[in-house]
Order: structure tokens, then C-alpha cells, then sequence
């Protein structure tokens, strides 16, 4: 017995001992050592080993150069130890002799990262060899994992990825040094990240050959070596090169693949380039024929073979299958679907047969793609056999909007999937090549499905010319580095914040993040580039806004008015900005805010003008002057931008006007010349032209009914018809008429004001107190119960025109607590996130996203892998449901109009569709999905919506609910209207009508 006690004794030691060790090895893991860098006459040395990767080296230089940008002083860096009481050593496991010794010593622990994919550890060692005190470790389990560890310290140190590329100049200081904790970094979410220099024609070709790289007069390896650069900073390891016919083959230049292997980053290409060929400029018709698989693929795989045996040696991403030229349609002998599918898969068969001769290595172990771009997709979709182990790298449908994703089926592939995505495009039904006008929340939650759905082996991110899209760019290779980072949509604003704090500090972090949002915001409605409202392809002349005028507040002018905010908004930052940070913030803020905001103001400033024209106010003439300044900003920014920023570093990277189309010139205005004295004008809100002042004191001009229950506000605009000055008056008739002006003068530095008119409710009388609303009747001819009518006079040189005004002014005892949403005008309108209640379905909910939508908000049911449900009486009992109160006072069929975000069914069995109804109505589905590349589809994807209308009864004036069921996961509900029969024509829906 006591023998047993002992050896229990025993055991219980040496249990404490270890658990004591584990604890303190613990505490080291999480304590925070502090390491010097630079201090007075001190300098640390980087310790490397010659025989590790070259992109080691490139690395420990761009981090000494970072450290002396920030010091003066500059790091050694060194292939051999030496006595020192302290030093970084950096290097790859099996091949950095020191770090080598030191896993054999167990003085460092890799086995977390040990033949991992790009991962690294950092941590200080104490004592790590008998010459060395004190060491900051970087471990890389490969050689891109130890140059991301390497730059992770230039992170640390305050330096920007985009220190070069946007001259975001490093804090100076007179020593540095890191509070380390010992940190192992996760496996990237996505395997390849990068991105594809595309359209490069207006910017980056022309400024590599005119300013950067003149030797070589083109993009070349000194630029590419700044990419590769960048995309090393960002964590990045995988690009598409730039591939117009205004560039040069990148492998036409050899320096180019021996400097992208130096900087260990992949070569892969686009859909257009099959094999890393480049077929806008390496296939030569008068000497290889016509690029054509069915008669004449011996050149084709001829060409597929030289790239082949030029590449084997080195890291790159093979694209199989086969478009025409000039990213067109492949043409065969017999135009029909199987032919294409069957051609296809012969050229898939030869061309990995090409790949095994050439490597020696079963095609299996190469890294290869299969992008099913445009029509591609189709010929996919009708049974194109793919080899298991190609990669499937899903696109989106060129205006951000994911067309296909893997089901579970192609989930399990040995291949993976992939995503290719756009922030700039050339192409039908228009291109946004200027700035970076694509939502980042849109591309959060598109880029956060394709990786729910398993798309995490290749992402690619068309960027054009990089400048405009820095933020983009980081954003999206930040997800692709560590997805676990973006769970939320909130997640996006925060990143924006840590962003816009990393580059101009704390202080004014919140102000650029709420500058960059509601800029991204206004563009979510519609982009700066389809202002023009004309397409391409053929290009169209510009087209008739859809924005009115007259109805809503004015939509024309309330954008004008919030680009107006955005601009003075960013031109005090701008002031606010350290002088050092200056040039940064205006690549990265201020001239895409202000590019966006005065090709806005110049659209904008047209259409009021050709409204006010119509009118014949004089103020027409001014507004085609605001036009043409706001092109004349636009023109002065990109000159400055160009030839004075930075002393000209950046000359010919900007191109206010990329192919030169309609959007970007000066609208032609109409101008206006009256000789006649001046007289007052009138134009009410509600009416397309003008009041007819010669008909004295009538009511036939009439606001819109001002409606108690949603507090009404409309505009009159008083102007002048003619030369001169007007006085004038406003006298209203009721003393619960209220005006924001009653009297003013018109002249040529003031040619009209805009005059709001609401009410006050306590001063109206009441009518009478009723229970419920009366039925049926017509909003615009209400009883005289409920309505109360007076005027305005508005006076000027001794004539009086009379506008009428109607309140609405009831007393319905069910209004009395009511909390919901009232009928005004015929209609009711509702922000989809501010439902009066939702219940949870039996496997999914719907969930807010913040940051995206015309509204901001979206409302979505989640998660997407949720089974679709169908069969209404499984809707009714099992979806997610949204309700809406709201209130009518009409009743009889009504249109309800769904908003939704444009988004593709994922793939074939969940599609992008809800139901709805009203009250205890059967429900009535509602489907979002477009075929192809449709009218609907332009129209959508021309204005970031999709609008859908059905059918119901609203059976009498009073309460009622509107029901929203979710049939497929992801479906994003934006805005819901409710149409009795007052809705006018408008762009966007009118504001919501809540009761206030």
C-alpha cells in the first residue's frame, strides 16, 4: 500500500512539473518582448543564408531599405555570423543553417508550420547561437512564407504595401524598435492571390514606356519588379500579366520570367490565354494561319508547346481550353453547342498531353486552370468533361456579380475552384475603366459566397491599370489572405478604418471611412462611368436621364447636393492631412472622390440645365457653366495628377477619358438669351413645366397633398424670365403654411432659390375622428373631412399667383399608437431592413448587410447553403419571414415592387428567388434571375438593381402586413414600394413613408 502511495507521489509530481512547464511555456508564447532595431550609433544586421531563395534576399532588403526610411539608417545585411548582442535572423526551414540548428536544439518550435503552404513564424530567441544574445526569428515553411514574415516587420513598423505605389512616406524617427509577441501566422485562406493588369492601354503601358521605363518603352521587368514588389507587401503571390496588343508578350521580354521567380511570384493568364500564351499579340496570321482548333491546331499546339517548354522550370498556372481571338467566342466548322463542347475537350485532352511531354511530370501535379468566361460557361453548363484535377476559377458577370459557383459535387473536385473578379472593365453594356467604382461590401459578400461555396484555390482580381484601385486591392487580397478576418459585412468598414488609420493616422481615420463609404455608396446607384446613360459596343450618344426632376425632392439636385458634401467634405481633410501624407491621400482619397464627384456634378448640371432651358429660366445658362467647371476640375486634377504630384512620377498613369466615349466629354448644354425685362418664374414640385402665371389666383398649381402621417416637405422654385432684378414675395393664406424663405431678389448672381414649404401639424385642423380610414376613395380627391386647402400668394411687380396647398389631416384612432408604414401619394414605400418583425425558418434567417444597396442596408437569408424551399406550404411553415406593417387608404390591386440586389443563382438547384404576399394572401413567387447577357440583365447590372413586380389585393383601407418568404439562401432584398397607383416615374424609389 505504501509503495502504491509512493509511486501515486510520483506520478502526481511529475504531473505538476509538466503542467508547470506547459504553463510557462504558455506565458512565453503570449509575453511581449521588446526588440531594438535602431538606437542612437546602433543598427541591427539581418542574418541570412546564402544558399535560401532569392525572394529572401529581395525581402531582407526591402525591409532594410523600409527601416531606413524611417531612421536614416540602413540594416546590413549578412551571409555570415559575427559577434552580437543582438540580430534578425531570417530564413526558410532546410534552407538557413541557423535556423536549422536552432529546430535541432529546441530552442524554436516549427511544427505548426513545418511543410505548410506560405506560412511563417516570428518570436525572439534568446541566446540563439554562442556569437548572437538575442535574436528576432523569422521562420518561413517556404520561401514566399519567410518573405511575407520578413515584410510582416515592415508592417510592424509603421511602412505601407503602398509606401511606393502610393507614396505613403514612412513616420521619421530617431530609433525604432518592435514589441514582439511570438506569433505563427495561419495558412492563407486562398491558395493563389493576385491580380490581372487588364486594359492597361490608358495608363499603366503608357507610363511605363513614357516615364518609368523608357530603356524599354514598355511594361517591362524594372515595372514588373515594382508589381511583384507590391504584390509581395500585400501577401500576395499569383499574377496575370497584362496582355493588350499595346504590350508586348510577357514572355517576349526573358528578364521578365526570371525577375517574377526571383520575387517567387506565379505566372498564370487569363481566360483569353491558353498555356501562358498571349494571343493578342504572339499569334502572327501571315504566319501560322488562322486561330482556328478544327483546322488548324498543329500551329496552335505548336505555339502551346514552346511556352511550355519555356515554363517548365518555373512556378505557373497553365489555363486550359480555348476562346477566339480578342477575347471572342472560339470559332468551329459547326455552329451548335456540341461541336464547341466536343472541340473543346480535345483541345483540354492535346494540350495537357503537351504539359506531360514537356515537364515530365504527370499533369495531375501541375497547377492548372479552366476559366469558364462569357460563352464558356455555357459550354460548360452542357456537359464539357474537365478533368478532376483543373482548377475551376468561376467568373462574375464583368460588373461584380459571381455568375456560378461549385455545387457539392464539383465542391469535392481534386482540382478546387477558383474566382475571377472585376474592378474595372472594358466592354458591353459599359465600361468602367477611369476609377474604382465597384461597391467593397459588394465584393466582400460576393468573394465571401464563393468561398462559403469552397472557391479557395486560385483568386484573381482584374484591377486595370492598379491606380485608382489601391483600396480595392488590399481589401480583396486581405480576404483572400485570411478570410477569418471578414465574417461580417461590418468587418469591411472596420478594415476601411484600420486602413484609412494606417496611412493618415487616427485622428482622421472615421472622416475618410465615412468620405469612402457614402462615395461608394452614390456610385452602389450608379456608377460615375454610366452617368452618360449610353452604352457601348456599338457606342451609343449620351441618353435621357432617369432621374427626375420634379418628382421626389428632385432627384437631380439631391445628388448633386450629396456629391457637393463628399467634395467639401474631402477638400478639409485634405487640409487636415500631414503635409509628408499629402500626396498619398490624394491618390488614395481625394482625386477618386473628386473625379467621381465632378463627373457627377458635370451630368448632373447638364440635365438641369436642359430641364431649366425648357422653362426658359436664365438660370439655364448658369447651370451649363457649373457643367463645364466641373469638366474643367476633372481636367485639373488629372493634369496635376500627371505632371505635378511627385515631380511627375506619375505622368501618363492617369486618363480622365479611357477610349474617349461620351461619358467623359462635355455635355452639350442649351443656353438661353431673353432681352425682356425680368419677371418672376414659378416651378412646382410635381409639374414638368412651368407655372402658367397668366391664369391669376387659380388652383389649378397645386403641390402634392401634404400628408400628416408621413410629414411632407415639397419645393417651389422661384426664378427670373429675363434681364434684370425681381423682387419678390411669398404670403402664405394659412397660418400653417410654413416657408424656409417668404421674400427675397433675383438678379444675375442670384437667378432662382429653391423654396421648401411644410407644415404645421399642431396649427391644422383635425378631421374628424374616425376608426378607420374611408374606403376607396381617390388620395388626390379627398373628402373635405380629411382635407384642409389653402394657398400662397407669391407677389412680384404688382402681379399675385396663387399655389395651392391641401393638407391631410385626419384623426384615425388605429394611427393613434401605430408604428409602421403609411400609404402617401398611392404609395408605400419601405426600406427592406426596417421590417416591423421577422420570424427564423427552420435552417436559415435573414441577416442585415451595412455598407451596400441604395439604401445602405440589405436585407439577405442566410446561410447559403440552405435548402431552397419550393412547395408553398413548406414556405409558409419553414422560411425565414419578413413582415411589414403599413396602412392604406385606398384599397383594391396594388403592385408590389421588390428591389433586390442582382445577383446569380450559385448554381443549378438554388436559384435567386423569395415570395410574397400580403395579409393572409397565398404566397406569390418573386424570381431575380436573368438569362445571359439580356437587356434585363444591362439594365440591372446598369444600375446595381433588379426590380420585380407582382400582383396582389390590398381588400380594404386600413392595416395590413406585408409578408417576405425566402425561397433561395442569398437573395438580397434592397427596397420594397407598394404601388396603389401614385407612383410617378423616378429613378430610385421615393423616401420611405413611415409614420412619423
Amino acid at each position: 500500500m505504501r509503495k502504491l502511495r509512493k509511486s501515486n507521489l510520483v506520478k502526481n509530481v511529475v504531473l505538476l512539473l509538466v503542467s508547470f512547464q506547459v504553463l510557462i511555456l504558455k506565458a512565453q508564447e503570449q509575453a511581449t518582448s521588446n526588440f531594438t532595431i535602431v538606437e542612437e550609433n546602433t543598427i541591427t544586421s539581418i542574418l541570412i543564408d546564402k544558399k535560401d531563395s532569392k525572394v529572401v534576399v529581395i525581402a531582407s532588403n526591402i525591409f532594410a531599405t523600409d527601416v531606413e526610411k524611417i531612421t536614416g539608417k540602413k540594416p546590413a545585411i549578412s551571409n555570415k555570423i559575427s559577434q552580437s548582442e543582438s540580430t534578425i535572423i531570417a530564413g526558410t526551414i532546410g534552407r538557413n543553417k541557423w535556423i536549422d540548428a536552432m529546430i535541432a536544439a529546441g530552442k524554436i518550435d516549427v511544427s505548426e508550420i513545418e511543410n505548410q503552404w506560405e506560412r511563417y513564424s516570428i518570436q525572439i530567441i534568446e541566446n540563439p547561437t554562442s556569437t548572437i544574445k538575442k535574436a528576432l526569428v523569422v521562420v518561413g515553411s517556404d520561401r514566399r512564407g519567410t518573405a511575407y514574415g520578413i515584410l510582416e516587420l515592415s508592417r510592424k513598423i509603421g511602412v505601407s504595401p503602398w509606401e511606393w505605389w502610393a507614396d505613403v512616406t514612412p513616420t521619421k524617427k530617431e530609433s525604432l524598435s518592435l514589441s514582439i509577441k511570438n506569433e505563427v501566422s495561419k495558412s492563407p485562406s486562398v491558395k493563389y492571390r493576385g491580380v490581372f493588369l487588364n486594359d492597361e492601354d490608358w495608363g499603366l503601358q503608357r507610363w511605363a514606356a513614357l516615364n518609368f521605363e523608357p530603356e524599354t518603352g514598355d511594361i517591362g521587368p524594372k515595372t514588373y519588379g515594382k508589381v511583384f514588389e507590391l504584390l509581395l507587401r500585400l501577401r500576395a503571390n499569383t499574377i496575370w500579366p497584362a496582355m493588350h496588343s499595346s504590350t508586348k508578350p510577357f514572355y517576349s521580354y526573358p528578364e521578365n520570367k526570371f525577375i517574377a521567380d526571383d520575387y517567387a511570384i506565379v505566372i498564370g493568364t487569363s481566360h483569353a490565354e491558353p498555356m501562358l500564351s498571349n494571343i493578342n499579340t504572339e499569334w502572327k496570321h501571315d504566319q501560322m494561319g488562322e486561330y482556328r482548333y478544327d483546322t488548324n491546331s498543329e500551329t496552335i499546339k505548336s505555339l502551346f508547346t514552346k511556352r511550355v517548354k519555356e515554363t517548365a522550370k518555373l512556378e505557373g498556372i497553365y489555363t486550359t481550353g480555348m476562346r477566339g481571338e480578342h477575347d471572342s467566342p472560339m470559332i468551329v466548322g459547326e455552329d451548335d453547342t456540341d461541336a464547341q463542347v466536343n472541340l473543346l475537350e480535345r483541345v483540354i485532352t492535346d494540350q495537357r498531353a503537351i504539359l506531360k511531354k514537356e515537364t515530365k511530370k504527370n499533369p495531375t501535379s501541375i497547377p492548372q486552370a479552366f476559366v469558364p468566361y462569357k460563352e464558356v460557361l455555357n459550354y460548360y453548363q452542357s456537359g464539357l468533361k474537365l478533368p478532376e484535377d483543373i482548377t475551376l476559377v468561376w467568373t462574375d458577370d464583368n460588373y461584380g456579380y459571381i455568375r456560378q459557383l461549385s455545387n457539392p459535387k464539383e465542391q469535392k473536385r481534386a482540382g478546387g475552384a477558383g474566382v475571377y473578379y472585376h474592378t474595372s472593365y472594358w466592354g458591353r453594356p459599359h465600361d468602367y475603366l477611369w476609377l474604382n467604382s465597384t461597391n467593397p461590401v459588394l465584393m466582400w459578400e460576393e468573394m465571401s459566397k464563393a468561398y462559403e461555396f469552397q472557391s479557395r484555390d486560385i483568386w484573381i482580381l482584374n484591377c486595370g491599370d492598379i491606380k485608382p484601385h489601391e483600396y480595392n486591392i488590399e481589401l480583396f487580397l486581405d480576404m483572400a489572405w485570411n478570410m477569418d478576418d471578414f465574417k461580417e459585412s461590418s468587418s469591411v468598414k472596420d478594415h476601411t478604418k484600420n486602413w484609412a488609420s494606417r496611412e493618415f493616422g487616427e485622428g482622421t481615420a472615421s472622416e475618410i471611412t465615412d468620405v469612402l463609404f457614402e462615395n461608394n455608396r452614390l456610385a452602389y446607384i450608379r456608377r460615375p462611368e454610366f452617368m452618360a446613360w449610353s452604352q457601348v459596343e456599338p457606342v451609343t450618344k449620351e441618353g435621357e436621364t432617369e432621374l427626375t426632376q420634379y418628382h421626389y425632392n428632385d432627384e437631380v439636385t439631391g445628388r448633386i447636393e450629396n456629391y457637393q458634401g463628399l467634395i467639401d467634405a474631402t477638400e478639409n481633410l485634405y487640409y487636415a492631412i500631414p503635409a509628408y501624407r499629402k500626396d498619398a491621400f490624394y491618390q488614395l482619397v481625394y482625386y477618386p472622390v473628386i473625379g467621381a464627384s465632378k463627373l457627377n456634378q458635370k451630368w448632373l448640371y447638364s440635365f438641369k440645365n436642359k430641364f431649366t432651358a425648357k422653362q426658359g429660366r436664365q438660370s439655364a445658362n448658369a447651370f451649363a457653366a457649373l457643367s463645364e467647371e466641373a469638366y474643367n476640375r476633372i481636367t485639373k486634377e488629372t493634369d496635376f495628377y500627371n505632371t505635378t504630384l511627385k515631380n511627375g512620377k506619375w505622368n501618363h498613369i492617369m486618363t480622365m477619358a479611357p477610349r474617349f466615349l461620351p461619358v467623359f466629354a462635355q455635355p452639350a448644354t442649351s443656353s438661353i438669351a431673353n432681352s425682356e425685362k425680368a419677371s418672376l418664374g414659378l416651378a412646382l414640385e410635381g409639374y414638368q413645366m412651368e407655372v402658367n402665371d397668366k391664369v391669376i389666383n387659380s388652383y389649378a398649381d397645386v403641390l402634392p397633398v401634404f400628408n400628416s402621417y408621413t410629414n411632407s416637405t415639397y419645393f417651389i422654385d422661384v426664378f427670373t424670365n429675363g434681364n434684370g432684378t425681381v423682387n419678390w414675395e411669398a404670403e402664405p393664406k394659412a397660418d400653417w403654411i410654413r416657408l424656409s424663405e417668404s421674400s427675397g431678389t433675383l438678379n444675375s448672381d442670384n437667378l432662382e432659390k429653391r423654396i421648401w414649404v411644410s407644415i404645421d401639424w399642431s396649427k391644422v385642423p383635425q378631421g374628424e375622428n374616425k376608426k378607420e380610414a374611408p374606403l376607396g376613395h381617390d388620395f388626390q380627391l379627398i373628402p373635405p373631412s380629411f382635407k384642409v386647402n389653402s394657398a400662397i400668394d407669391f407677389i412680384s411687380e404688382g402681379k399675385t399667383t396663387a399655389i395651392g396647398i391641401s393638407a391631410y389631416n385626419p384623426k384615425f384612432e388605429a394611427l393613434n399608437n401605430y408604428k409602421g408604414f403609411v400609404e402617401d401619394k398611392g404609395y408605400v414605400s419601405i426600406h427592406a431592413e426596417n421590417y416591423t418583425r421577422k420570424k427564423d425558418g427552420k435552417e436559415a434567417n435573414w441577416k442585415m448587410f451595412e455598407g451596400m444597396g441604395y439604401t445602405n442596408k440589405v436585407i439577405t437569408a442566410l446561410p447559403r447553403t440552405a435548402m431552397p424551399l419550393v412547395n408553398l406550404e413548406e414556405i409558409t411553415m419553414n422560411s425565414p419571414v419578413l413582415e411589414y406593417d403599413f396602412y392604406t387608404f385606398n384599397f383594391g390591386e396594388v403592385e408590389v415592387n421588390l428591389q433586390a440586389v442582382p445577383t446569380h443563382a450559385p448554381h443549378t438547384g438554388i436559384g435567386v428567388r423569395c415570395a410574397v404576399s400580403i395579409d393572409d394572401a397565398t404566397p406569390v413567387f418573386v424570381d431575380f434571375e436573368t438569362t445571359g447577357r439580356s437587356e434585363e440583365w444591362k439594365e440591372n447590372v446598369l444600375k446595381n438593381a433588379s426590380i420585380k413586380s407582382v400582383k396582389q389585393i390590398v381588400n380594404k383601407a386600413g392595416k395590413h402586413t406585408l409578408k417576405i418568404w425566402m425561397v433561395d439562401p442569398g437573395v438580397m432584398i434592397d427596397q420594397v414600394l407598394i404601388d396603389l397607383g401614385g407612383w410617378k416615374k423616378s429613378y430610385a424609389f421615393p423616401k420611405e413613408t413611415v409614420k412619423e
